[in-house]
């Protein structure tokens, strides 16, 4: 077989319709789309949905805003501290490494849910004003790390 021998497998390859060439070709005046109307002339809008209410008509609107640069904080209750040594030093890395984190990147807020009794130097990006009670109280330190402004 040689390169000039090949050819697309039959019927694979059609030919084109071609359209508005005289009342002869069997495709002339109105081009196969029919008398009048929308769709024959080409105009039909992709959202029109024949007459029926369309859907962003139907659908309730929307309130408000949403911010474009809202920040996201990965959140750990004070309560799943309470696995920790006394005296440790809680990160989003150690925190990812026992799997309460997903990743040690997330900016972390630690928030008051449940009860701690040990002694924890607690590093994270931000605090609930109860966690910041539940860990003072008890002893321990908490330390906010500033994140650079975009």
């Amino acid at each position: 077989m040689q390169i000039h021998d090949l050819k697309p497998a039959p019927g694979s390859n059609k030919r084109r319709k071609i359209l508005g060439r005289g009342p002869g070709s069997g495709h002339g005046k109105t081009s196969g789309r029919g008398h009048k109307g929308n769709k024959a002339r080409g105009q039909i809008n992709p959202n029109f949905e024949g007459g029926q209410t369309p859907l962003h008509r139907r659908l309730p609107q929307l309130r408000g805003f949403k911010p474009v640069n809202k920040k996201f904080y990965a959140i750990v209750n004070v309560g799943a501290l309470q696995s920790f040594e006394d005296g440790t030093e809680v990160t989003a890395a150690l925190l990812a490494e026992r799997g309460l984190l997903r990743s040690a990147e997330e900016e972390l807020k630690i928030l008051g849910d449940g009860v701690l009794t040990k002694k924890l130097s607690v590093v994270a990006h931000k605090f609930s004003k109860s966690a910041l009670e539940k860990i003072q109280s008890v002893g321990g330190t908490a330390r906010t790390i500033e994140t650079a402004r975009r």
